[in-house]
Formats: structure tokens, C-alpha cells, sequence
């Protein structure tokens, strides 16, 4: 992960962690067209972030928390 992407996964992660955000908010606000900052769809396939079942609410998986803590 270059450091750019690093940053902004940390960003993502800690904005995530703050308080409970809908996965409609998160989408909105982290999801882009472009390529080259895939910051919410990289989290997603990296594991990241989990997504209760059959809730609408998104949060820091325990591989983020780790991510986290490691920072």
C-alpha cells in the first residue's frame, strides 16, 4: 500500500470508528469513479470493514482494528 493510500485507509478507517456510520453515508461520502483512489472499495475487498447482517451500518472489521492499532 503506497503511503498516499495507506493515509486515506487510515482516514477512512478512523472516520468509521468515530461513531456508527449507515453503509449508505459511507458510500456517499468514500465511494469514487476514480481508479487510482479506490480507498472504500479497497477496504472492503481487504476486509476491513464489516457490514452487520441485516443491518444497514458499517464498521471497523477486528483486520482494521489491527490496522489501527498498528499505525
Amino acid at each position: 500500500m503506497t503511503e498516499p493510500t495507506k493515509a486515506l485507509t487510515l482516514q477512512l478507517l478512523e472516520w468509521i470508528a468515530d461513531h456508527p456510520r449507515s453503509y449508505d453515508e459511507a458510500l456517499e461520502t468514500w465511494r469514487t469513479t476514480c481508479p487510482r483512489l479506490s480507498i472504500w472499495e479497497d477496504a472492503c475487498i481487504d476486509g476491513l470493514i464489516d457490514c452487520e447482517p441485516g443491518s444497514r451500518f458499517v464498521s471497523v472489521s477486528p483486520k482494521g482494528k489491527l490496522l489501527l492499532s498498528a499505525r
